[in-house]
């Protein structure tokens, strides 16, 4: 069914509206934790909104955030380090010939295009923007120049939208551009006729606001080229339907990836952000009655008598006339003495309760704690078992950040033509993704432990009899506790026939009767 350029402001504003329930709480949250994120109340760009410092008294919690981000950057799409291997499947296939040195040369381009792109910078404020208001997204789209480029969205700027299964399939903004931007953007033939006239008389410094909706194509057929009949259709339109450009994607360009999702029909998530929020106002609360206390205490309300003349001076060394027979005629109306240690010990325990939901605690285990009487392997065991707990936001994560970016990143630079070509005995078959970053090694390492207490176990049971060890398959053993702790299988030889050794000159190998 074709729709007309009404159907789509109605389809955004349907978008618009499920998305409203959700701003309260997201203005609180950018106020709070983020205050140089979000897009709110209709802001236009450059505009420097300023963060409310009346507000933001106490900045531990923008600090915990910045070290949740920092730990997910490291831990699972670190720069400066392979966090991905590509293989296929089955294993047997990565042995034919030529198979192995193709797959090492596409990862080894993918991990050149993310270095050179935008990706690893726009992967940090997205972290920040999941950690914070549970959600976050970015357009992937070609680059002529880079191969693949970002453009990172902001909470309160886009719109979201599932299909039946619980995948974001739709995806709405709305922007503001300058007429010359349009012009260079869409044509200055596509714009409205008063668009087209700043242009001619060079008045294009103007923001304008602009639409754009991606949605799953009725239309497609994937018989044709054209990018109208593609598998999801994006569209750029204006106020009162006026229509931009239309195009299309053979798959969804939009990278969104939910925290944690209570329902499976929710288009946005909630994160850590939405747990502690209550804890970080108490905490800015807690740090504003400080302040007046020791405010109070150090200058504290004064009572002065009707005797004194003129203004009271209340100066180091000055002095105030006072023409009265009685004391005190200046004096402290109430005496404030605030425990300052209980009300700092209370801070504190507020602070850690939310480092402790934002993971600071988990990525900062070696600096915060002391390890001086554990040995090396204690305390990888130690990090190890703290990195199980973000255990179900990775696999959300893999299954809503990282497969869709190593997918739709493989997809663009294949068609521009930057990929090898495949060989021939594994062209039109999957390939397999599989993670090494050091959140996903620490989960596995994680299964070594029981791996090390099954052979320690053999072992004790040799002891008493011996012949046991021959139902271990110790070189299975040492494979799988490689692969536990993220190490590469190059590193393994083959197996080939032990080597006979001859014997030594002079030395009698016959028995003697």
């Amino acid at each position: 069914m074709k729709q007309n350029h009404t159907d789509y402001m109605r389809l955004y504003d349907e978008m618009k509206n499920e998305r409203a329930s959700w701003l309260p709480v997201w203005k609180d949250l950018s106020a709070y934790l983020a205050p140089t994120r979000g897009f709110f109340d209709g802001q236009t760009p450059n505009n420097g909104r300023r963060a409310d410092h009346k507000t933001l008294l106490d900045s531990d919690p923008c600090l915990a955030v910045e070290v949740l981000c920092a730990g997910m950057m490291s831990g699972l799409t670190s720069p400066s380090r392979g966090w991905f291997d590509l293989s296929l499947s089955p294993e047997e296939l990565m042995e034919l010939s030529g198979v192995r040195e193709w797959v090492f040369e596409v990862k080894k381009r993918l991990e050149e295009v993310f270095a050179k792109s935008n990706v690893y910078g726009v992967l940090h404020g997205f972290y920040q923007e999941i950690a914070v208001f549970g959600t976050a997204a970015f357009l992937l789209e070609e680059d002529r120049e880079k191969g693949i480029r970002c453009r990172p969205f902001t909470a309160g700027e886009y719109c979201l939208g599932t299909d039946f299964s619980g995948r974001v399939n739709r995806f709405g903004r709305e922007f503001f551009m300058t007429s010359a931007q349009m012009a260079e953007a869409f044509g200055e033939e596509n714009l409205p006729p008063a668009l087209r006239r700043e242009c001619m008389d060079g008045k294009t410094g103007g923001w304008h606001k602009v639409f754009h909706l991606i949605l799953p194509n009725a239309a497609q057929n994937p018989m044709k080229e054209d990018s109208r009949t593609m598998p999801f259709s994006s569209v750029y339109f204006m106020d009162g339907g006026h229509l931009l450009r239309q195009s299309g994607y053979r798959e969804f360009p939009v990278i969104a990836a939910r925290w944690e999702v209570k329902n499976a029909s929710d288009s946005y998530g909630r994160g850590p952000g939405w747990k502690c929020l209550g804890d970080v106002k108490m905490l800015q609360k807690m740090q504003k009655t400080k302040l007046v206390a020791l405010d109070k205490s150090t200058n504290p309300p004064m009572m002065v008598s009707s005797g004194v003349q003129g203004e009271v001076n209340l100066l180091p060394g000055g002095i105030t006339r006072y023409n009265g027979t009685t004391d005190g005629a200046v004096r402290p109306a109430y005496l404030v003495q605030p425990d300052l240690n209980a009300l700092d010990a209370s801070i504190a325990q507020v602070r850690s309760t939310i480092r402790a939901q934002f993971f600071a605690d988990v990525f900062l285990s070696l600096s915060s704690q002391s390890y001086s009487n554990m040995t090396a392997a204690e305390v990888a065991e130690r990090r190890q078992e703290k990195m199980l707990v973000l255990g179900p936001v990775l696999e959300r994560l893999k299954n809503e950040l990282l497969d869709p970016l190593i997918d739709r990143t493989f997809n663009l630079l294949a068609r521009q033509g930057l990929l090898p070509p495949a060989p021939p005995s594994v062209q039109g078959l999957e390939m397999k993704v599989e993670y090494v970053s050091m959140i996903a090694q620490a989960q596995k390492a994680a299964g070594l432990s029981a791996l090390s207490q099954g052979l320690a176990f053999a072992a004790n049971v040799a002891a008493a009899k011996p012949e046991v060890l021959g139902r271990v398959d110790y070189d299975c053993a040492l494979e799988e506790g490689l692969k536990a702790l993220g190490v590469a299988p190059a590193l393994l030889k083959s197996q080939q026939e032990p080597a006979v050794s001859s014997p030594a000159d002079g030395e009698n190998t016959a028995e003697t009767v």
